[in-house]
This record gives C-alpha cells, structure tokens and sequence, in this order.
C-alpha cells in the first residue's frame, strides 16, 4: 500500500452539481502518477481510500487538464461529519493498494 499525505484548499467545481474537490498539490502528484502507471482506470482515475480526521471513504483520483495535477472528490457525507466546506484546507491521507 502507497500512502500519500497533503494539504489543498476544497473548492467547488462551477458545473451542474456543486461538486466539492481538492487538487493534489504538484509534489504529491507526481509521486501518485509515477505510482500508478498501468494501474489507472478508464479515464485516468485511480481508486484511493482517502481519510481526514476521523472519516475514511473510497473514491478516486482524476487527472486534471488545467492543472496538470490530480483531483480528489470529497463527498457531501465527509464535509458533513468533518465540518468542512468551500475554502478549507483540511490535511487528508490517500491511500494506493498496490
């Protein structure tokens, strides 16, 4: 198992949907994307377990175009418990299974 810590701001995506992301910061993608040549799913995404405080939840990692680095959602159900929003820069763990 590979394990990632970072820092990033939430922010929400401006679509249909209010979509709630934190984009990995630079270093710590590029580590990911080293890692996870020939494991990415369709797409680009990667399934990751992601924690922050006291939540764990399975999601993936989306390549971003814009900013060349990679997107983590965080769900409605973690911004709840963890008393999170728009504008927060909670530290959270990613987790790779190998």
């Amino acid at each position: 198992m590979l394990r990632y810590e970072m820092q990033a701001e939430i922010w929400v995506y401006p679509g249909k949907g209010g979509w709630h992301f934190m984009t990995v910061p630079t270093d710590v993608a590029t580590r990911i994307k080293a890692a996870m040549v020939g494991l990415a799913r369709p797409w680009g995404s990667l399934g990751v377990t992601a924690s922050t405080g006291k939540t764990r939840w399975q999601t993936s990692l989306f390549p971003d175009k814009a900013s060349g680095s990679l997107l983590l959602p965080v769900k409605t159900s973690v911004r709840q418990r963890e008393g999170l929003g728009a504008g927060d820069a909670p530290t959270v763990t990613i987790e790779i299974e190998l």
